[in-house]
């Protein structure tokens, strides 16, 4: 996916289609990715968890470890939080003595009685976007280490038949691909784009693509710079006529 979401372009109104999860609880784009990172924070550094609003808006706006990448400023973000403390009541706003900011934390636990794995799993789905069993095992070794991919599968299958659920769904194959991908279902059914599969040309290729280019527009500006000289012979010539 790799496209960069600012501010605006995907804001916190944008709901994609109906799910069973959807009608109790939708998130926007936003709102997930929010989810996300404080989900990560809490198991991969709890001794920086709650987050501050810096913290957050960092994390949102990581390089490494999202799908899509996103560039979200502060008044964004807590926008976004003000929704999901007092809309959706699943973050909580902290303020501890010593602090001088209020932290925030998720309340995911006192909504969904998630085990660890499946937490894990929601979480690297809410972060990076659908993902293959295989890449869900390698990724969330950080929040959850998986022994297997079978116990991978077991998680997923225990979120399709959760009774609040279902909380994920198994992608349509794409074409060229072996595994099918996972999706998170908190923001509704996954829209699918239907892209056409074309063989990527080999390196040689495209070096003789470059090279006829190149060659091309040579001979472009050679016809151009031997049309100029043949009016300035020309108006040379009419010239001399002059004082013939």
């Amino acid at each position: 996916m790799n496209e960069i979401i600012n501010n605006g372009i995907a804001n916190n109104e944008e709901l994609i289609d109906e799910s069973p999860v959807g009608a109790k609880m939708r998130f926007s784009l936003i709102e997930v990715r929010v989810l996300g990172c404080l989900i990560e924070k809490e198991i991969s550094t709890p001794e920086y968890y709650p987050l501050t609003l810096n913290s957050l808006v960092a994390a949102c706006n990581q390089k490494s470890n999202r799908d899509p990448a996103m560039l979200l400023d502060d008044k964004t973000v807590v926008r976004t939080l003000e929704d999901l403390r007092y809309n959706q009541q699943i973050v909580r706003q902290i303020s501890s003595t010593g602090s001088r900011v209020p932290k925030y934390k998720h309340t995911v636990p006192d909504h969904w009685g998630f085990t660890l794995p499946e937490l894990a799993v929601m979480c690297e789905l809410c972060l990076r976007g659908p993902q293959t069993i295989g890449q869900l095992r390698t990724r969330t070794a950080r929040l959850h280490d998986f022994a297997s991919i079978e116990e991978v599968e077991a998680t997923l299958e225990a979120l399709v038949t959760w009774e609040d659920g279902p909380f994920v769904v198994q992608l349509p194959r794409e074409p060229g691909c072996r595994e099918q991908r996972w999706a998170h279902l908190l923001s509704g059914e996954p829209v699918i784009e239907t892209v056409a599969s074309e063989a990527r040309p080999e390196p040689a290729r495209l070096v003789v693509q470059a090279e006829n280019e190149r060659i091309a527009a040579l001979e472009i500006e050679v016809a151009s710079l031997r049309s100029g000289f043949d009016q300035l012979l020309a108006e040379f010539a009419a010239f001399r006529r002059q004082f013939d």
